[in-house]
């Protein structure tokens, strides 16, 4: 299967690890360059904007590392804030209440695309 119109293909679904590593993903954010990332949690991908809800900081700590060593929670290497992977929320450390960017992402046939928005968008070619 292609991507539907206006996808982005991330990658192929084998290079996202189960509670483990994860893949980074060009982006323009609020007409800034960053970056998203797609992760797997208990079978499920979910991709977010690599920013800290405390500081607007990358959270990974080495390329594609965004669990905590559990595997349980994301977490910000820089000031240790923990964020539930299904709904990007804070459940503990400085960001307590804020939650990470949602960037829509799906997985079909082995690939994984996100969807820009009106605030996501690709990078230019």
């Amino acid at each position: 299967m292609m991507a539907e119109p206006g996808e982005v293909l991330v990658c192929p679904s084998d290079q996202v690890l189960e509670g483990g590593r994860g893949v980074r993903f060009g982006v323009v954010a609020f007409g800034d360059k960053a970056t998203g990332f797609v992760v797997r949690h208990k079978g499920t991908v979910y991709a977010y904007l690599n920013r800290c809800a405390h500081v607007p900081i990358e959270l990974d700590w080495a390329e594609g590392e965004f669990f905590e060593s559990s595997g349980v929670y994301l977490m910000c290497s820089t000031h240790g804030a923990i964020y539930v992977p299904e709904s990007g929320f804070c459940a503990g450390g400085p960001c307590k209440g804020g939650r990470l960017r949602p960037i829509g992402v799906r997985e079909q046939d082995g690939q994984i695309y996100w969807h820009p928005d009106e605030f996501i968008k690709p990078p230019a070619p």
